[in-house]
């Protein structure tokens, strides 16, 4: 087959930072086009690399209007890495153009944003996925393979913290009047929202939010927040937490704690992948996503799962470090490529995404009306 090929929505540090360094090094991948407003800089141009698509990609086409962009017949995957509001327009029109689409995360301001979307995709036959990369971070493929062994017996807690110590983006945050996609709960949460129904495996029977703003400032738009999230049948007894605080002086931050009947795992530390592309690691660099022995999690249980724990007389458990697997952006690109060849379903499908808003949604409105919202 030939390979797949990929125009993208827009040029900034999502597309650059994010996208293009794992898909470059993928022969089922060609980087065809482009979709960035600004006008190409002069033949000759001293323009610095970073700032243009055709300075970096000049083999790439340069569409500076959306129309000629969706009417190019040779664009086979768009991937849209623009503002959250635009989310959906660009789906919209690259689904309508008969493109298989990737949305960054949020997938979209709104759940029913979402099912339009979905219904769409449905009906063109065309695979919709959302960037839900954080799947693949070293901590949560830890969990994640942890959590399928089935080694905590019945489930009581699972917490999941996506904190940033008052990161600098977040003081460009202004005062003003919330909208739907604003927010930290929409940027990080969207991330640790998926990555506790993946956990779980089902949706909530009911939705508890608390959310603050504790940078400077009386905007309407939350920087830290708390979602409760609660469940039925086999899962009654579980209750998980998701929460964010861009204030976390703290050397490590708390990543995820799962607790059950029969054992558990904590774990702290944030994944490695971005500031490694950041500091200009290439993506196909072994030690990209290797997670540092220090960040390993602990994981206590019945019954031994690795050589490195040790059976303890006080509890009758085996306790020990667990070595966390690596991390791989890589990875989520040759998924895509995968559904795309066979016609199958991706790893991340776009209900699962569509899910997480509506969770985000109700935990809003919980909020503001201070009571716990069934899942609706």
């Amino acid at each position: 087959m030939a390979p797949i090929n990929v125009g993208f929505v827009g040029y900034g540090f999502a597309t650059k930072c994010f996208h293009l360094p794992f898909i470059l090094p993928n022969p089922d991948y060609n980087v065809y086009a482009f979709l960035q407003r600004a006008e190409a800089p002069p033949s000759g141009s001293t323009v610095e690399k970073g700032k243009h698509c055709t300075i970096d990609h000049p083999n790439a086409k340069h569409y500076r209007t959306s129309d000629e962009f969706f009417a190019d017949p040779n664009i086979d995957l768009v991937i849209v890495c623009t503002q959250h509001n635009t989310h959906t327009e660009f789906a919209e029109k690259s689904l309508l153009a008969g493109k298989h689409v990737v949305v960054e995360k949020p997938f979209t301001p709104t759940s029913t944003e979402a099912d339009h979307l979905i219904a769409l995709a449905k009906e063109k036959g065309k695979l919709l996925t959302v960037y839900q990369n954080r799947r693949y971070d070293s901590g949560f493929r830890t969990a994640h393979s942890l959590m399928q062994k089935g080694i905590f017996g019945e489930l009581t807690d699972v917490t999941i913290h996506y904190d940033v110590d008052y990161p600098p983006w977040i003081a460009n945050w202004k005062g003003g009047e919330y909208k739907p996609g604003d927010g930290i709960m929409f940027g990080l949460g969207s991330h640790s929202v998926d990555q506790a129904l993946l956990l779980i495996g089902q949706t909530p029977i009911s939705v508890t939010g608390f959310y603050r703003t504790l940078r400077d400032s009386d905007s309407e738009v939350e920087d830290t927040f708390i979602i409760i999230l609660q469940f039925d049948g086999k899962l009654k007894k579980l209750v998980a937490t998701v929460t964010t605080s861009v204030i976390t002086p703290m050397e490590q931050p708390l990543k995820y704690l799962i607790r059950g009947y029969d054992g558990s795992f904590l774990k702290y530390g944030e994944d490695n992948q971005e500031p490694q592309i950041v500091s200009g690691m290439d993506s196909t660099d072994p030690r990209l996503g290797v997670e540092d022995p220090s960040l390993h999690g602990k994981l206590v249980t019945k019954v031994q799962v690795h050589e490195a724990q040790k059976f303890d007389e006080a509890t009758k458990r085996y306790i020990g470090i667990y070595p966390s697997l690596g991390g791989s952006y890589l990875k989520y690109y040759a998924d895509v490529a995968e559904a795309i060849k066979n016609g199958t379903e991706p790893f991340v499908k776009p209900q699962e995404s569509r899910d997480g808003i509506r969770v985000i949604e109700l935990a809003r409105q919980s909020a503001q009306e201070g009571r716990s919202i069934p899942w609706s």
